[in-house]
């Protein structure tokens, strides 16, 4: 499938309060978009994927591995497999996450 329409993607609970659509996927890639109310976070977590983040709306603090940053709207961040992240939302936020290889976890 070349074409995703936003309208057939169901919203996704994830981390108990951040919604994520999966937008895109094929070959080894994977696009998402996850939004975070102001104040909760993406929890401290790892996995076997590299991960590019770009910050769509909203502001937030991201933290990889041992660096911190204030992200902006237009900001991005990149995570290497298996290195510790997390993201805590100072607004309501809209991430927009691609993956490679795909996370199978989150075609279930």
């Amino acid at each position: 499938m070349a074409f995703f329409r936003l309208s057939e993607q169901s919203a996704i609970r994830m981390f108990d309060t951040l919604m994520r659509r999966n937008l895109a996927r094929g070959g080894k890639l994977m696009m998402i978009e996850v939004e975070i109310p102001s104040g909760e976070s993406a929890p401290a977590h790892s996995h076997p994927h590299e991960q590019v983040s770009y910050l769509l709306a909203g502001r937030a603090e991201a933290r990889v591995g041992s660096e911190t940053y204030t992200l902006q709207p237009g900001d991005s961040m990149y995570v290497a497999p298996g290195t510790e992240h997390e993201v805590r939302a100072l607004e309501d936020c809209r991430v927009l996450d691609v993956f490679t290889p795909q996370r199978e976890d989150f075609l279930r």
